[in-house]
């Protein structure tokens, strides 16, 4: 059975298929569901999503949302070190186990301190962050993905950052590489004097705030109108971890990019070029460098012209020749592809 199960629903908990979406919210609903409703899903025990009711065997009772959601933040904690896209996902999970969960109290008022709060709409965002501002004595963690950080999100918030530097609060902020070309960001900097630390990557995490390592405000939907605020110490501990790695990772904002030693390839085209041999869209890679699809056109553009590439064919292969894809590269002279090899391709 658990081998069938497996053949026919090849998912994970952070994506149900049909069958088990509907059986798990009824079980949820309800509080437990006979075992003949789950037979059609074996997912849903191979996941430990339903688990036998102690008190009668011929039911199941539900993992809460709660303790699904920690355990979908876990295994992406495992995965952290390796690769950042599996963020995206954990946070597409939390929209839908948090709508359950609304679904569950939309008769019933927030309460105050629990766990995890769903935020909904601008005013109550807003209004949450003032209330951590306040109560924050000690330290504020942020990451901020996207590129150049415009003058209106800057601002935003600066009247938040301007408390907690009177209080004396320590700042940590986290951003693309790309933010360090925006003047705005350097004002603000400048502003807050050694209140606050930046540091820059290649790429980071959707955006994150830590307020003294008790509460954290994630991102609940693509266009940032809905958030969540998380209080459990397990999720804020194990954002701390992912922030302290990705810091440890970082460059500060007042040393320079590392030279690629490579001749006319800046620090920008190296990291467009390792996303290219993965095989990643224009845009794609775009969105995780904070830049505009333009730019990122002109950046390959110009990797094609210093590598001596016809097609991007050719560039892949000359990517790979010279080690930009991460891997050493080719010997001078060696023959770039076997008999039996095709050529890597970017697209």
């Amino acid at each position: 059975m658990a081998g069938r199960g497996a053949e026919e629903h090849p998912h994970g908990a952070d994506r149900l298929c049909g069958a088990g979406d509907r059986v798990y919210s009824r079980a949820v609903r309800r509080g437990r569901v006979p075992r003949t409703d789950a037979e059609a899903v074996p997912c849903l025990l191979e996941l430990a999503l339903l688990h036998p009711d102690p008190d009668d065997m011929d039911w199941l009772v539900p993992t809460s949302p709660q303790e699904v959601m920690t355990r979908l933040l876990r295994g992406v904690y495992d995965e952290v070190s390796a690769s950042q896209r599996r963020v995206g996902s954990a946070v597409a999970a939390f929209e839908w186990y948090a709508g359950l969960g609304r679904q569950l109290n939309a008769l019933a008022a927030p309460v105050e301190g629990s766990a995890i709060r769903v935020l909904d709409g601008l005013s109550r965002i807003q209004a949450a962050m003032d209330e951590a501002t306040e109560a924050c004595t000690n330290e504020v963690l942020t990451v901020q993905p996207g590129g150049i950080r415009r003058e209106a999100e800057l601002t935003e918030g600066l009247h938040r950052a301007l408390a907690l530097r009177g209080r004396g609060v320590r700042m940590r902020d986290l951003y693309t590489h790309v933010a360090r070309h925006g003047q705005g960001l350097l004002n603000y900097l400048e502003l807050m004097g050694d209140t606050v630390e930046a540091r820059t990557l290649d790429e980071v995490i959707d955006r994150l705030i830590l307020f003294d390592r008790t509460v954290a405000f994630i991102p609940a939907n693509a266009d940032r109108t809905m958030a969540l605020e998380l209080r459990h110490p397990a999720l804020v501990e194990y954002l701390v971890t992912v922030f302290e790695r990705l810091w440890r990772l970082a460059i500060p904002l007042t040393a320079a990019l590392p030279d690629t030693g490579i001749e006319g390839i800046s620090h920008r085209e190296q990291s467009i070029a390792a996303l290219l041999a993965e095989g990643h869209q224009d845009a794609v890679i775009a969105e995780r460098l904070g830049i505009s699809v333009r730019t990122c056109r002109a950046h390959i553009a110009r990797l094609s012209e210093t590598l001596g590439a016809a097609s991007r064919t050719q560039l892949g292969v000359r990517i790979a020749q010279v080690g930009l894809d991460g891997h050493r590269p080719s010997l001078p002279g060696a023959a770039l592809t076997g008999p039996d090899q095709e050529p890597p391709t970017v697209r």
